[in-house]
């Protein structure tokens, strides 16, 4: 490898030029070449490896450029407030059937995955970690530390999460009946946080935007669901 090579492989330029440039040409064949079943996230990320692997490149290279990516998530987020507030008045004539419809999926998110676990013989550490896989990942990597578990693993449990549910979820969905906006983007949101959130923007705005308030009272929800186990852990 030359040392120009190098040293443009060293920029962070790198990072976010490769990530951005895949990004659009996963986005372009979707939606312009008909090849709906891609998904943009997944295809990237993907392709992405292939290049660090097949180029030899150590992923700190990479990562010096993905973390400002990553640092535009925040902004984007905080973003998802603008379509929410516009839809505000619809989502508060449906409050309570939205946040009960999100309360009782954090509770079943929680209790399967402990069910799940536990049958499988899992060490406490997993499933601490897990517990809180359907809430975003800042949710997740607190509640995992207080509990006693890995917040790296809780954060990439998170975003898989995330992943299957932005893939599947949508489609899942209608297929048992559920068609309507509103219960539609609380069920993305409440399971798939921010990545099933993008993708529903993606496709209606009204969806996003109850998907994004889903996402954040998943969050908090989750975490005062978590409030009796800290308890009973620290006694």
């Amino acid at each position: 490898m030359t040392s120009k090579i190098e040293s443009f492989l060293h920029n962070p330029a790198f990072g976010v030029a490769l990530t951005l440039l895949l990004y659009c040409l996963a986005v372009y064949f979707k939606r312009r070449r008909g090849w709906g079943w891609i998904h943009p996230l997944i295809l990237t990320s993907g392709i992405i490896m292939v290049v660090l692997q097949v180029g030899d490149i150590p992923l700190a290279w990479y990562k010096s450029g993905g973390d400002w990516i990553s640092w535009a998530l925040g902004p984007a987020t905080v973003a998802l407030a603008v379509p929410l507030y516009k839809h505000a008045p619809l989502i508060r004539s449906k409050l309570t059937a939205v946040l009960a419809g999100i309360t009782i999926g954090s509770i079943v998110s929680a209790v399967s995955t402990a069910c799940f676990l536990a049958a499988s013989g899992a060490s406490s550490q997993l499933l601490f970690s897990a517990l809180s896989k359907s809430s975003s990942a800042p949710f997740s990597m607190a509640i995992a530390s207080r509990l006693g578990g890995i917040p790296e693993l809780a954060a990439a449990l998170s975003v898989l999460t995330g992943l299957l549910g932005s893939l599947a979820g949508p489609a899942l969905l209608r297929l048992c009946g559920v068609k309507e906006d509103v219960p539609l983007g609380a069920a993305v949101g409440t399971g798939s946080h921010g990545i099933g959130t993008a993708r529903l923007m993606s496709m209606s705005e009204l969806q996003g935007s109850v998907s994004g308030f889903a996402m954040a009272s998943a969050g908090l929800i989750t975490s005062l669901l978590m409030l009796p186990v800290y308890w009973w852990l620290s006694q």
